[in-house]
């Protein structure tokens, strides 16, 4: 892999987990609308600006030969739903056009499993799941990254970069500082899980989500999609399991899906959107992302056990857990990026060889 590489997103819940496992291992190039500190430590160049804006993107694309484009706006909020689609439609169109002026090789796009993997029944998806556009109709979020997946795709086969979508289910672990995705699981530390609702979820480890990305970016297909989950369990089991892990008592009362949606209205409002999603099923199969990309991901348990531990240190004043060795996925992606890094640098050196390598008289 030649040139620099672009990140998007660089400041969200998955999108840091990838910086970390790039950094020191690519020219490295983010794109974000206000700089953090954690950016800074990073090494990584920074261009401050909105993925919306044509002569950002310009600046942000050149001498750029791939793409992470992992920013995004998260929200169970359906008045957040005009700004979602510019965000992820409109944004994308946009940075795939001007990646294709500026010789952009391939672009990895994260999206979510909220595209094909989520049912009414217990239904486990694959890649080759339709679009449930009609299912999602109600969560703009994910009707939107409908959307971005078939205009990316589109684009794509109309004349490139080549694009390789990635599609983690609900990401947990530690460090999401903004709860996009760990909300739930703060709300069920602080005994706000009223009942148990009916339907079923999937989760990845956001750690190993990133590890997926770049796994793909690497080895994925052109125009290919991977699934990535770890766990696909009923929200019974999802609870007992973090009622286990937590020592608390988790909800004990048990609703169909119609009586969940109507208590939620009156016990909770704001779990509505929540609610509504719970009824469904979200399972989904990763077996592609294991047999092509070699992609395994860590104990779902071990997931739980450090997002509680997180989430305990930065809301209730615990005091921090003792680090985890590196995953086997985690060196798996080190040893993928020294090995393109290592040929990266003997394609540079090879002519420089021949051209100091003494010419034979005839």
């Amino acid at each position: 892999m030649s040139g620099i590489t672009l990140v998007t997103g660089a400041t969200g819940f998955l999108g840091s987990h990838l910086l970390s496992l790039l950094r020191d291992r690519r020219p490295l190039r983010v794109l974000t609308r206000a700089a953090t500190p954690e950016l800074a430590e990073s090494g990584a160049e920074i261009v401050e600006g909105s993925l919306l804006d044509p002569e950002v993107l310009d600046e942000s694309l050149r001498g750029v030969s791939h793409v992470y484009h992992a920013a995004g706006l998260v929200s169970r909020d359906p008045r957040a739903a005009a700004e979602m689609y510019r965000v992820h439609v409109d944004g994308t169109r946009l940075l795939i056009e001007r990646a294709r002026e500026a010789g952009v090789e391939r672009i990895l796009l994260v999206s979510t499993s909220g595209t094909i993997a989520v049912t009414e029944g217990e239904e486990v998806s694959d890649e080759s799941s339709p679009y449930r556009t009609e299912t999602v109709r109600r969560f703009p979020y994910y009707l939107s990254k409908i959307f971005q997946e078939k205009l990316a795709l589109r684009m794509a086969a109309e004349g490139g970069p080549e694009v390789v979508v990635v599609n983690p289910s609900l990401l947990l672990g530690p460090g999401d500082h903004r709860q996009s995705s760990t909300e739930d699981v703060l709300r069920f530390l602080r005994g706000q899980i009223p009942f148990v609702p009916p339907g079923g979820i999937s989760f990845v480890d956001a750690r190993d989500a990133a590890a997926g990305a770049i796994l793909a970016m690497e080895k994925g297909r052109p125009s290919r999609r991977y699934l990535l989950t770890a766990a696909n369990w009923t929200m019974a089991d999802f609870f007992r399991r973090l009622a286990r892990i937590t020592g608390m008592r988790g909800p004990a009362l048990r609703v169909p899906a119609q009586v969940a949606r109507l208590s939620a209205r009156w016990l909770a409002p704001e779990l509505g959107p929540s609610v509504e999603m719970s009824r469904l099923f979200w399972y989904c199969d990763p077996s592609r992302a294991r047999a092509e990309l070699a992609w395994e991901p860590r104990d779902p348990i071990e997931t739980l056990e450090d997002t509680v531990a997180d989430l305990r240190t930065r809301h209730f004043g615990a005091p921090p857990p003792r680090p985890r060795p590196r995953s086997h996925l985690e060196a798996l992606v080190a040893r993928a990026l020294e090995r393109d890094l290592e040929s990266e640098i003997e394609v540079r050196e090879t002519p420089a060889r021949a051209a100091s390598r003494p010419r034979r008289r005839r």
